[in-house]
């Protein structure tokens, strides 16, 4: 057995817990949520109210109001935010950084530019699969930049300028254009849809998003063993057979899949993919390859719970659900660059 080889062994070892457990707790969490997402609202329902309606019970009215008006937004949120907290594992793996993330790196902020312009030129509505291509496209292109200008090995500092810069552009180009529409409503409607929202959508923004958000989870999930390879190095994990050009080209298609399709129905919803990630290697290790499903299942967490408190929290208007996330990520970023800086601090000590 080569050297590589037993160091991956090693690994595996040390990572096997009782992920079963975790993963079963986490199904469960997300099925509750899911139950009290369809229950919460203007007209309150109790889950068996819910259930009965879901499978056809109850009256009309509570049918209507299940199956019509929440579930879609349920299930938005269930996929969206599943997608975003895989995403941000799977470049952490990529690119061996704890503080990767696709909103760090302008991958929603590019892909809501892409959105916004096929919006103002008229190319597209919010209901034509043009949007979630166009968004794809410059999701892509923001990752495919990310990676071309601070390279795999970049350090967290570069990691961060680079997406900084890309995520100020993403945002100027998107300020232009609602600047340049020609309707003044357009550009309120614009602004208002960049907060990020699962309100009012319906199953057809769920068929819009969900096939390429499951390509895209698909792709992700079929690396997993070579994000395992990757934690060794580059030059080890070539060793054990894997393409590490190949294997960020698919990240990278990945990763604007799903996030590109989840922006241009709900608009951007930032920092599940970095904080859900942090959230679950305690419990599941460090293995990139056995942190990838529980991230999905605490990005579908997080997001179910953030679009439940937006609808129970007493405001004078719907408060967005991209909006909360932020309140709460930027803080949680924060903690994560000071304890990364005492790390590096006790490491030169």
């Amino acid at each position: 057995m080569t050297e590589g080889a037993q160091q991956l062994a090693t690994i595996e070892t040390a990572a096997a817990r009782p992920r079963g457990v975790i993963t079963l707790a986490l199904l469960l969490i997300v099925g509750l949520l899911m139950l009290g997402s369809l229950g919460v609202g203007p007209v309150r329902l109790s889950p068996l109210t819910v259930l009965g309606a879901l499978f056809g019970g109850g009256g009309e009215v509570e049918q209507v109001i299940v199956q019509q008006i929440r579930l879609p937004r349920a299930i938005l949120g269930l996929a969206i935010g599943a997608i975003l907290g895989l995403s941000g594992a799977a470049l952490q793996g990529l690119l061996r950084n704890p503080l990767a993330s696709p909103s760090l790196f302008g991958a929603p902020q590019a892909a809501a530019f892409g959105a916004v312009l096929m919006i103002a030129l008229g190319l597209a509505d919010v209901r034509s699969y043009a949007l979630p291509v166009a968004a794809i496209l410059a999701s892509f292109v923001s990752v495919f930049a990310l990676l071309a200008v601070a390279g795999g090995n970049a350090g967290m500092l570069l990691l961060i300028l680079a997406g900084l810069a890309i995520s100020s552009l993403a945002g100027a180009a998107t300020v232009l254009v609602m600047n340049l529409a020609s309707n003044p409503y357009v550009a309120l409607e614009i602004a208002f849809w960049m907060l990020g929202s699962l309100e009012d959508r319906s199953f057809h923004h769920v068929m819009l998003a969900l096939p390429f958000i499951a390509i895209g989870a698909l792709i992700l999930f079929s690396q997993r063993h070579a994000f395992r390879a990757l934690s060794l190095g580059e030059e080890t994990a070539q060793s054990l057979g894997v393409d590490v050009g190949r294997l960020r080209l698919l990240v990278i298609i990945g990763v604007a899949l799903g996030v590109g399709a989840g922006v241009a129905v709900t608009g951007t919803i930032g920092f599940i993919g970095l904080v859900a990630p942090h959230l679950m290697r305690p419990l599941v290790g460090h293995d990139p390859a056995k942190l990838l499903l529980p991230s999905a299942l605490c990005g579908a967490a997080l997001l179910l719970a953030a679009d439940i408190a937006v609808r129970i929290i007493p405001s004078s208007s719907d408060i967005k659900v991209g909006v909360l996330t932020s309140l709460i990520g930027v803080p949680f970023f924060l903690y994560l660059i000071v304890r990364e800086r005492r790390s590096l601090g006790g490491g030169m000590a």
